[in-house]
């Protein structure tokens, strides 16, 4: 069964002993942050401020802060498993021929329609409606860091609808608030609710917004997830959860929310309307720099009648958003392999966050391949804002990194071997000269072969033979070692 909100997968994570209850009286402002920092550091529990300074509500935070709460929170035991599931549903190992194949592939079609999200008349997330005077202030929205312009609402699922097509995004994009009823909107160019924002048939229009806090744990992945324009993020939590995300109507907009959810903000952003945003200390480990975003305005806040305050933390990792990031690693593998067989594995290393390296393996069949597969991984979705790209021969290891490093060191040419490609970076990115675009790295670090400029023989990896290997582990207890 898939947890139907936030608050049953508490209940595992409890039962576990993986979630503890904090009763000390704790403050919103840096002393939260510090206290996860070191237990996520740790690889420590989740954790349930009870006790927040100023306020009734409880601040949960560390979620999804080690690789055994993301499978839990996702309920498998192997990530890879849902991608080559998620394939497998888009692209059948085999095609329907017949009459008979067609009736098999009827119940993969009615799989598929199954994930489709469900409109509920109403839920949990409307035990109390406020229009008249919404305000964030009972809620505990931390400040996170001393550098930090103000409090930030770190864990948002932010719905919108494209004005074209009306179709569905939801998107993790942080805010910072304002007042009691407007925030920033942190909407990086390259994203679909920026997109949306831009698609007004008149910019003296609207755009409707609403903010879902603290739905069940796949749906708050799914709005993480780097999906292609269009496709409705509450489809793929279907698809993890094995059942529709059950949705209700806004109050004052229309939009759609996970009845579930502990906290919901209704409100709209004008395109016309922009403020002074930041600076915020970011996933990267420095401080994101101040700049003009929209402003979302607040018409009406909807909650649970206890409801908690879900959120997160980051900065240098790792942290919590490191162990999310490596589900997108392994969900999304099947999915490049689909449009480049030749890849065997791939690693984002944490201290890359995410967009600022990559290591691939592939099968090499011909000259230049590896340079290849760095400007098709550019081509692809957010994958155009990784910095490097480190290409690697199938049997490398990619997620050890000195094994990863051995090879660059000494398999490259500086020459021959670097690849340099002007083009659309992260926001984030504080290195490049110009915000958004840069030049990014590809490492060949592959085997060269004949058509690679090199007249020389490669040599080969030193390896023990295999009879020796095998006879010096029979015989290792015996050495009294």
């Amino acid at each position: 069964m898939a947890y139907r909100s936030l608050r049953d997968f508490m209940d595992v994570l409890e039962k576990r002993g993986l979630l503890r209850r904090v009763q000390i009286e704790v403050d919103r402002e840096l002393e939260i942050t510090e206290i996860t920092d070191r237990v996520c550091k740790q690889k420590g529990p989740a954790l349930l401020f009870e006790n927040v300074r100023g306020y009734d509500i409880p601040v949960l935070i560390n979620t999804f802060g080690s690789e055994e709460r993301v499978k839990l929170a996702l309920q498998t035991e192997n990530l890879d498993a849902i991608g080559e599931e998620l394939v497998n549903l888009i692209q059948p190992r085999e095609l329907p021929a017949t009459f008979m194949d067609k009736l098999k592939a009827l119940p993969k079609l009615a799989q598929l329609s199954s994930f489709v999200p469900k409109t509920v008349k109403d839920g949990p997330c409307k035990e109390v409606i406020e229009k008249e005077n919404p305000s964030l202030a009972k809620f505990p929205i931390l400040k996170c860091w001393p550098g930090d312009a103000g409090h930030f609402i770190t864990l948002p699922l932010v719905f919108t609808k494209d004005p074209v097509t009306g179709r569905r995004n939801v998107g993790m994009y942080r805010m910072q608030v304002f007042d009691e009823r407007t925030t920033g909107m942190h909407w990086h160019i390259h994203k679909d609710g920026a997109e949306h924002l831009r698609r007004l048939d008149n910019q003296n229009q609207r755009l409707e917004v609403a903010v879902a806090l603290g739905a069940d744990p796949a749906t708050i992945y799914a709005a993480t997830a780097p999906l292609p324009y269009g496709l409705d993020e509450m489809l793929l939590a279907g698809f993890l959860r094995k059942e529709p995300v059950e949705m209700v109507k806004c109050e004052t907009v229309d939009l759609e929310v996970p009845a579930q959810a502990e906290i919901v903000l209704e409100g709209y952003v004008d395109p016309r309307e922009k403020r002074l945003e930041g600076p915020f200390g970011d996933h990267t480990g420095y401080y994101s720099l101040a700049g003009y975003y929209p402003v979302f305005h607040i018409t009406c806040i909807t909650h649970r009648r206890k409801p908690i305050y879900p959120t997160i933390v980051v900065g240098k990792p790792p942290m919590e958003d490191t162990y999310l990031g490596k589900v997108t690693e392994r969900l999304f593998l099947p999915l490049l392999r689909m449009m480049l067989p030749e890849i065997r594995d791939i690693n984002f290393p944490l201290e890359g966050v995410f967009h600022n390296c990559v290591v691939v393996s592939i099968k090499k069949k011909y000259p230049g391949h590896a340079r290849k597969v760095m400007h098709a991984l550019w081509g692809t979705g957010q994958m155009m804002f990784s910095k490097m790209i480190i290409v690697v021969d199938e049997h490398v290891n990619v997620h050890d990194m000195s094994e990863v490093w051995w090879r660059v060191f000494n398999n490259i040419d500086a020459r021959r071997d670097l690849v340099f490609a002007d083009g659309p970076l992260d926001v984030l990115d504080h290195s490049s000269p110009l915000p958004t675009y840069g030049t990014k790295l590809g490492i060949d670090a592959t085997k060269k072969i004949t058509g690679e400029e090199t007249s020389r023989e490669w040599p080969d990896d030193i390896e023990m033979t295999n009879e020796v290997k095998q006879l010096v582990t029979e015989k290792w207890d015996k050495y009294g070692i």
